[in-house]
């Protein structure tokens, strides 16, 4: 069970990138541990960062320039792929492009193979990469996401889709949006969705994305809804809490608490 999050931000939001990314990182910190990291767009490239930490290793070292008009963040609890290979990591680049994931892609491996695919690194072996590398591969479609099997919600950037981002959402994993008058959030759980909201002192109108959507994110916008047909054969031996480490959530928002006080003294 991992934790993602992220924003598009349209040209008129005033929003701090910055402190809206640490807190979205601060409310899915409790969904995982084994690593952390974050990447943004403030231009035509991508840039990535992380780390095998829990995320209070990592907030209140985040920076973003003014720039940035879309963030991928993202809290592992990993499955497949470990994480003392940093590229098991996410976010994760498959050329072109860069993704989050929260689940489990069973058919990963068949996948590379069916398309002649091969692996970004060598010793990668996360199961998320297929999402990506097939996204690269054949475009972001509904008809790219239905060969996957396993449980996903995910995000990601293109790099030859400029300000633009992409939701989706299968089965078996949450998703929230939240929209203001130029931003879109989005997050794991809507109660990560609230913790932006208190610390950037604003309301945003928040609705869970329903299984089988694909969302495209520009400018702040949800500029395009699709629905696709997950595949609905994969099942997950027992069911995984999604509190995975609440010492991480509990830090995080104490860090978080430090960082917004200075701002309204």
């Amino acid at each position: 069970m991992c934790g993602i999050a992220g924003y598009s931000l349209g040209n008129g939001s005033g929003v701090d990138r910055t402190l809206a990314a640490q807190a979205l990182l601060a409310g899915i910190a409790e969904r995982g541990a084994d690593a952390v990291g974050y990447a943004y767009r403030a231009g035509a490239t991508v840039s990535v960062h992380k780390q095998r930490t829990g995320a209070s290793s990592l907030l209140d070292c985040m920076a973003l320039p003014a720039a940035t008009d879309g963030v991928l963040v993202h809290v592992r609890d990993y499955t497949k792929g470990h994480p003392s290979i940093l590229a098991n990591n996410h976010p994760i680049r498959h050329g072109n492009v860069v993704g989050i994931h929260n689940g489990i892609v069973a058919n990963d491996d068949e996948l590379f193979a069916r398309h002649g695919l091969e692996r970004a690194e060598p010793e990668m072996t996360v199961d998320s990469e297929a999402i990506f590398a097939l996204v690269d591969e054949l475009g972001t479609s509904p008809e790219t996401l239905e060969q996957l099997v396993g449980v996903i919600a995910a995000a990601w950037a293109d790099e030859r889709e400029p300000g633009v981002l992409h939701l989706a959402r299968g089965i078996g994993r949450p998703l929230w949006i939240a929209r203001g008058r130029h931003e879109v959030l989005f997050a794991s759980t809507r109660s990560a969705l609230e913790v932006a909201e208190q610390a950037l002192r604003t309301t945003f109108l928040k609705s869970q994305v329903d299984e089988g959507r694909l969302l495209t994110l520009a400018e702040g916008t949800v500029a395009a809804t699709q629905r696709w047909t997950p595949d609905s054969s994969f099942r997950e031996d027992g069911s995984l809490p999604a509190v995975r480490a609440p010492h991480e959530g509990r830090s995080c928002l104490a860090l978080l608490s430090a960082l917004v006080a200075p701002a309204s003294a």
